[in-house]
């Protein structure tokens, strides 16, 4: 069974930076890695879970992309909450207070 996913309005606009970034380096570029975001989606709503990282923040890679999704499960709900999509090189002192 998969779970819903409700994407917080804070991850939502974590994306467009890097679209907005790996375009400016490559045409196509942005829109690769927004597919590979949305990929993530898929995956988390199909097998949710993956490692905790943060207290109850599970994280997955994005693959071939230094990001991550950070989200937590409400198993009672079957209910994915994403809060954010995070570029691992950012402190996340910047963002945890997403939680």
């Amino acid at each position: 069974m998969k779970y819903s996913l409700e994407i917080k309005k804070e991850a939502h606009q974590d994306i467009q930076p890097g679209i907005n970034r790996y375009d400016s380096r490559q045409k196509g570029l942005g829109k690769r890695f927004h597919s590979a975001v949305k990929k993530g989606y898929e995956v988390i709503r199909s097998n949710p879970y993956f490692q905790v990282r943060y207290e109850n923040v599970r994280c997955l890679s994005v693959k071939k992309f230094p990001y991550m999704l950070h989200y937590i499960v409400n198993e009672k709900k079957k209910k994915i909450v994403l809060l954010g999509v995070i570029n691992t090189y950012k402190d996340p002192k910047e963002w945890k207070n997403r939680i």
